[in-house]
């Protein structure tokens, strides 16, 4: 029995084996996260939701709305839906990033915010139409 070794004692460093360390191509510690929504994609929402909540504008304009009124509630609209909802996922995605431990990319937050944007204002749009 004395033979046995305690369970706590020190293991000598010639048996520890060290992990093979990977090919310097496969470690990339400076690049960011991969994004599944490409960029062009979230460019072209971004872009489409600018065009939709920016639509109505024009056609208030020319029934002869009050200009003033008009661009009043394009201050308030426009930026609600070209920034806050984006940033409100952004935001959100963070959040759950260093709450949770997960990983959403920023870039799929944003995608995902804007694409809500434009859902959201044509089902304005539909509603009011």
């Amino acid at each position: 029995m004395d033979k046995q070794k305690p369970v706590n004692a020190p293991v000598p460093p010639q048996s520890v084996k060290e992990p093979e360390s990977q090919p310097a191509s496969s470690q990339s510690p400076s690049l960011p996260s991969p994004s599944l929504v490409p960029k062009g994609i979230t460019i072209g929402m971004a872009a489409f939701a600018l065009i939709l909540s920016l639509a109505g504008y024009g056609f208030r304009l020319l029934i002869g709305e009050d200009v003033g009124e008009v661009l009043r509630h394009a201050a308030v609209i426009v930026p609600a839906f070209m920034i806050g909802i984006p940033l409100f996922f952004w935001v959100g995605s963070r959040i759950l990033n260093k709450v949770k431990g997960l990983h959403i990319a920023s870039w799929n937050a944003i995608s995902l915010g804007y694409l809500t944007s434009c859902i959201s204002i044509l089902w304005l749009m539909g509603t009011y139409s």
